[in-house]
């Protein structure tokens, strides 16, 4: 875990290089990253959606690609195109930018549902089928899509199914006043994203991705992962709670930012932190609720204030001699999840 949080630090300090005063942003798009789950950037024009995305992908040694998302927009303009080739006399494959490791779709509301559905099975099988052929993506393979949610002329809401592929949804929000000075400062001569260069290789990301899978996960702690979604299927106001997919979001993205943190156990804290980020876009609210101005985020709120945080007396050690392999032992006293 020491090599993940090493790697992981110098991957944000990069971002960070660009992004001005985003923190809790970034960790949470390097979650998603650990997690090889695909992240939706949702906020208001100029925030810096397009630029978190872009920043990532330069520090990243992994093809890239940006799809404009626009409502003529076709399936074969995403996935790629089969064409004759007059000198070879026979039938080519095109790839299309859905074809690489990173891929940017910026307005993906702004597409019809046909197109947005020829993400569908990017997104969870990493594969597209073409004219009968399937053609496995590259690895790994995320997809970072942005929307803005105030505009919504000319937008066509993205579906429950295609919402719930995505492990978790983020919003940068505006600078504060000090860090909207800092962005002129930093700004100010010429664009940091042009300098940035890649600071962790395809093969680094892709051990990363499979060192998360040995973070430990305590049986209360599992255990208040399905609380917290089993309770969001009962929440006041909630038509469609939490999927047994968004579960298991939420544990592995725990899993991801214990070992962003140099941990190999997972804390409640660190369920608690991701509950809204992985839950709230997963809700669908009755109209009741909404037209009170309740939000998918007041539900996850309420279900995190109504449910029993485990406490652990405390953290992983390794397991004693003649102890069985796997089974933490919480023997040192700890601070976390009260």
């Amino acid at each position: 875990m020491a090599t993940v949080k090493a790697t992981a630090d110098r991957l944000r300090e990069s971002v960070e290089r660009v992004i001005v005063g985003k923190r809790e942003a970034v960790d949470l798009a390097l979650v998603a990253l650990l997690c090889a789950g695909h992240v939706l950037v949702e906020d208001v024009p100029g925030i810096g959606k397009t630029t978190l995305v872009k920043a990532l992908a330069r520090s990243l040694g992994c093809s890239f690609r940006r799809i404009q998302f626009t409502p003529d927009l076709m399936p074969a303009d995403i996935t790629g195109i089969n064409y004759y080739n007059q000198k070879s006399g026979e039938f080519e494959f095109r790839p299309g930018p859905l074809m690489a490791q990173i891929v940017l779709a910026d307005e993906i509301n702004r597409a019809t549902p046909r197109t947005q559905s020829a993400l569908l099975e990017a997104m969870e099988e990493r594969q597209v089928t073409l004219d009968g052929v399937t053609m496995p993506l590259p690895r790994p393979f995320l997809v970072f899509a942005t929307q803005n949610p105030v505009e919504l002329e000319g937008t066509f809401p993205l579906p429950e199914a295609q919402l719930d592929r995505f492990l978790l949804r983020l919003a940068l929000g505006y600078p504060s006043e000090a860090d909207e000075g800092r962005i002129l400062v930093r700004f100010d001569a010429e664009n940091p994203l042009e300098r940035l260069e890649p600071v962790v290789s395809e093969r680094e990301l892709l051990a990363l991705q499979s060192a998360v899978g040995q973070v430990k996960v305590e049986d209360s702690v599992r255990d208040y992962v399905v609380a917290l979604s089993r309770a969001t299927r009962k929440g006041r106001g909630v038509e469609l709670g939490a999927s047994p997919r968004a579960t298991l979001a939420l544990y592995r993205s725990s899993q991801a930012r214990a070992a962003l943190q140099g941990r190999d156990y997972v804390l409640p804290d660190d369920v608690k932190a991701l509950a809204p980020s992985v839950l709230a876009h997963r809700l669908l609210l009755g109209a009741e609720s909404r037209l009170r101005g309740h939000s998918a985020a007041d539900a996850v709120k309420e279900v995190l204030d109504h449910t029993p945080v485990p406490v652990l007396s405390g953290v992983a050690t390794a397991p004693a001699p003649g102890e069985p392999a796997g089974q933490a032992d919480f023997r040192r006293p700890s601070q976390q999840g009260r």
